[in-house]
């Protein structure tokens, strides 16, 4: 992995199932199966995301199998036979240099549990999920403390030494500044390394 900022591109999933806009609905499901996915990107021409089939959408032919409940687009769905009648589209994708807090971001906001990642015109690259995303808690907290010494605390002025110390994620900050005003803007440039779960601050100021 890389150093902060850690993008989609130290985390994401290189090996992924997609299916063609024309494979049957039973593909979809058997893949999925397969897999242990809970949705596959659906591909055009060279490799080119144009959609997402997810579990939810395949739900739709038994939720509406025998009644009339249900808006025009969900009844749609339930007669869907291909990946292409399925999927939502424009697919909601990402960048593969994206930062890992914007993928996070997105996935909160479109409420999507897997992004397809997608090259400058579209290709696939790449899955990233919420697991994935998770991944930069598992670094060690001599490597997370390493990165604060490193690129946060050696910008302070000559003189100001903080000790971090961190265990289980959690930032201990201890020591002495210049001013009070400096209090939230290390704390916060700290709470930004990848892998910190939160951070304390026992700071003094002179």
């Amino acid at each position: 992995m890389s150093e902060s900022p850690y993008t989609v591109s130290d985390v994401m999933t290189h090996t992924v199932v997609a299916v063609g806009s024309e494979a049957p609905f039973k593909d979809v499901v058997e893949l999925l199966e397969q897999w242990k996915v809970s949705a596959v990107p659906v591909l055009a021409g060279e490799g080119r995301v144009v959609g997402v089939v997810s579990e939810a959408d395949l739900l739709a032919k038994e939720e509406f199998r025998d009644t009339d409940i249900g808006d025009l687009a969900e009844r749609i769905k339930a007669g869907a036979l291909t990946a292409g009648e399925l999927m939502n589209a424009p697919a909601v994708t990402v960048h593969a240099d994206a930062t890992v807090a914007e993928a996070a971001r997105i996935m909160a906001r479109r409420h999507v549990k897997r992004l397809p990642v997608v090259d400058g015109v579209g290709l696939l690259q790449g899955v990233v999920s919420r697991s994935d995303l998770l991944k930069v808690f598992l670094r060690s907290d001599e490597e997370i403390a390493e990165e604060i010494r490193r690129d946060v605390l050696a910008l302070l002025p000559a003189g100001d030494t903080l000790i971090p110390s961190v265990t289980d994620g959690i930032v201990t900050l201890e020591g002495a500044l210049p001013e009070r005003g400096l209090v939230p803007v290390i704390v916060r440039a700290v709470r930004a390394v990848e892998g910190v779960v939160d951070v304390r601050a026992e700071l003094t100021h002179r």
